[in-house]
């Protein structure tokens, strides 16, 4: 009997994991994979990197700004009038005040480091996420294409069955055509179960990294889900990566405010410089030359400018409150979320329950059904009818399988528990501390930590 295309795909991706020494990849497995591979992991990991940088950046306007400059001027005609000046010179620049303004923007600079880092946080909760519900979109497609494949099999067997009673007399054309029908049906409801399977093998790929091979069954979530609503509520309120980088941006907001407001009050500044001046004839004989040096300071006060300055401050204050509010958004939609996974993990305990009383129901009437089918009591429909809702019921308890693991990951990640670290994955932790340290107060060097 020809082979199906899924089923080759299939025995394929189960050779290639046999040919590298690979047993059947648990979820755990396939999240560590993603924690590792994943893009938008990766990518998060770089804009935290970058943002890092703004500290520095900041800092700079603590520190001394040191310039060299050098000229050459040919003045005069040729001859013994002619005379050039060549000149060589460094200067100093140094802020003494500037309104608080660097302090400020120093401040402003950590607060979106610790936004930052806690919206990676919130990218690596839903990364794992999306990893542990393509994992289970696998799992639960395979299994329907195999319940419609074993399915195929035994409407092939009762065709045969009803072909054999029909050449003796016992059965009606009527029988066959009706086994045809749902044998033709469940071929065309194959297929579209095989594709489904290789849509979610894709997006397994894009969100894993790696092309999945044998998957073992998954259990839902306990240890890291609270024990109530109530409980989840007030967990995800208080620690919840989200709603912790809205604040940090209210932090932010706040000394930008500060920060502008420190342009309308005095500044003071060191100036030095230390000049060469050095004058030749034509002829290539020295006429004279000179070291010169000057040292001050500058305060300079502002009286009006252009009302840029007023309109900076506006709209940081503006963006302070826009901030605000983006708090108590983020907090309804926390909250809201969480009521929903908690009532959907309820709800798939549930119908996993009531499913499997389905299913077991379902196969005993099936049973019952042949039997009296081979006593005369039944029609041939009456068990295609039978074996269709024992089909239906089991893809239905496939799903609610997935559902209910699904669920509960979806809960921990309303919460914001659904992290590497409280999963206890076997992988090496991002520390976004690492870099930060590395750079902070670092003065000079083109060079990333990381060698580029």
């Amino acid at each position: 009997m020809r082979k199906s295309i899924f089923s080759v795909i299939t025995a394929a991706a189960l050779l290639a994991s046999a040919n590298v020494g690979m047993t059947a990849e648990s979820i755990y497995s396939a999240l560590a994979k993603a924690y590792e591979n994943n893009s938008s992991l990766n990518y998060g990991r770089a804009g935290v990197r970058a943002t890092n940088e703004a500290v520095p950046i900041a800092k700079s306007g603590f520190r001394p700004r040191v310039s060299s400059s050098a000229s050459f001027v040919q003045s005069g005609a040729t001859g013994s009038n002619g005379r050039s000046t060549t000149s060589f010179g460094i200067t100093l620049n140094q802020s003494l005040f500037d309104g608080f303004q660097t302090r400020n923007n120093v401040q402003s600079a950590e607060a979106q480091v610790r936004a930052q880092r806690a919206n990676l946080t919130n990218t690596e909760i839903n990364t794992l996420f999306d990893a542990a519900q393509a994992f289970m979109d696998v799992l639960q497609n395979r299994r329907i294409a195999s319940l419609r494949e074993q399915n195929i099999a035994s409407l092939r067997e009762q065709l045969r069955s009803e072909r054999a009673r029909f050449d003796v007399g016992e059965g009606t054309r009527t029988d066959v055509a009706q086994a045809e029908s749902s044998l033709a049906q469940a071929r065309a409801q194959l297929a579209s179960a095989q594709a489904n399977a290789r849509a979610s093998e894709a997006t397994y790929l894009e969100v894993i990294g790696s092309v999945p091979g044998s998957l073992k069954s998954a259990t839902a979530l306990s240890k890291v889900l609270p024990k109530s609503l109530a409980s989840a509520e007030q967990i995800a309120a208080a620690g919840h990566p989200s709603i912790l980088a809205s604040q940090a941006l209210v932090d932010s907001g706040l000394f930008d405010v500060k920060s502008s407001e420190g342009a309308l009050l005095p500044q003071v500044q060191l100036n030095a410089g230390v000049s060469q001046d050095i004058v030749d004839s034509s002829l290539g004989t020295v006429r004279g030359s000179g070291t010169s040096g000057n040292i001050g300071i500058d305060v300079t006060v502002p009286i009006y400018e252009r009302g840029r300055s007023s309109a900076t401050v506006r709209r940081n204050k503006e963006l302070l409150g826009q901030a605000r509010i983006d708090v108590d958004v983020k907090r309804d939609a926390v909250r809201s979320a969480v009521t929903s996974a908690y009532t959907a993990l309820d709800a798939a305990r549930l119908s996993l329950s009531a499913n499997q009383q389905a299913v077991s129901a379902a196969q005993l009437a099936l049973n019952g059904v042949i039997e009296e089918r081979n006593v005369g009591q039944r029609t041939t429909l009456d068990v295609l009818n039978a074996r269709t809702t024992v089909l239906n019921n089991q893809i239905s308890l496939v799903q609610a399988e997935r559902n209910l693991v699904v669920s509960s990951y979806a809960l921990a990640s309303s919460v914001g528990r659904l992290t590497a670290k409280r999963l206890g994955l076997k992988v090496k932790a991002h520390d976004p501390e690492e870099h930060y340290n590395a750079v902070k107060d670092k003065w000079f060097g083109l060079r990333t930590p990381d060698g580029r």
